[in-house]
């Protein structure tokens, strides 16, 4: 039940009409007790910053952002945490007595979810597949996390280069056409196995990155990020492989986790967002 005390949250994107957060983040906080409410709201572009204007206005305790925001309202923002910055994406916004603090906590939830799955990055030999946005943030949590090397495998290699080139002197980070005989040798040699590009996610179940299966070892920790549907045809190829999967519901909410953290300064149940994310990915898909 809402009262006059009742604190604003939100998902701001366009569109946004799919968006499971709402499910998830009620969810997280009606069994934390906490007189809070959490809405979708459409954006569009145009309309962003007098958005972000409204968010003040009205009190808005704090919003998650998404496609197509994340890096557009940062020049609208009082602050950007470090990992934002880095990632040159928000996902989201705290409001400070006013003042508008920009967060990415997708590194938080990629991390989390690897760890509570048993799998310790640091140290390892990476294989990393795509490097659109969500790479950037997979990208900057494993070198936080201090792998011994990362291999970048794409279809366009000249923009994945400018990714690897923003991080150099971190860990060694090289990139490779998919079909290029140096990421052959990487997926020999990988620890882990990582999918960040859109391959594969419903509705087009189909599809899947180029990995020739036999060089990878059997022992490599395989994680898609895609969480719709629950096992892709990627994870599907691993798993006949004999590898461990993760699929990306623990990053889903661990990130959503991370921000209900810095809304309300609870922990959440993350057993609770998982719960209501299966539940809204069944009703959405029939």
């Amino acid at each position: 039940m809402f009262t006059g005390k009742t604190q604003n949250l939100g998902v701001m994107g366009y569109p946004v009409a799919h968006s499971l957060s709402p499910a998830m983040h009620n969810a997280a906080l009606q069994a934390a007790a906490l007189d809070y409410a959490y809405i979708a709201m459409p954006v569009a572009p145009e309309q962003l910053k007098e958005a972000v204007m409204g968010l003040r206005g009205l009190g808005f305790r704090g919003v998650n952002v998404t496609i197509p925001h994340k890096t557009a309202i940062m020049e609208y923002l009082d602050f950007i945490d470090e990992d934002a910055r880095i990632i040159g994406a928000v996902n989201t916004v705290v409001n400070k007595a006013g003042q508008l603090h920009g967060y990415n906590t997708d590194r938080i939830g990629f991390i989390q979810a690897l760890q509570q799955a048993g799998f310790q990055p640091a140290g390892k030999q990476v294989v990393l597949l795509g490097a659109g946005g969500a790479a950037r943030a997979v990208l900057w949590g494993l070198i936080k996390e201090r792998v011994a090397s990362i291999h970048i495998g794409v279809r366009n290699p000249g923009k994945a280069q400018l990714l690897a080139t923003e991080f150099q002197g971190t860990v060694p980070i090289e990139v490779f056409d998919w079909q290029d005989p140096g990421f052959q040798q990487g997926l020999q040699q990988a620890d882990f196995l990582v999918n960040t590009t859109p391959l594969g996610m419903y509705p087009r179940l189909d599809g899947a990155p180029v990995v020739d299966w036999q060089y990878v070892s059997p022992q490599a920790f395989v994680y898609d990020i895609i969480y719709t549907p629950v096992k892709t045809k990627f994870l599907q190829q691993a798993e006949d492989r004999g590898c461990q999967i993760l699929n990306g519901e623990g990053m889903l909410a661990g990130q959503g986790a991370a921000a209900f953290q810095l809304w309300t300064g609870q922990k959440a149940d993350i057993a609770v967002m998982k719960q209501a994310l299966r539940q809204g990915l069944r009703q959405a898909q029939g």
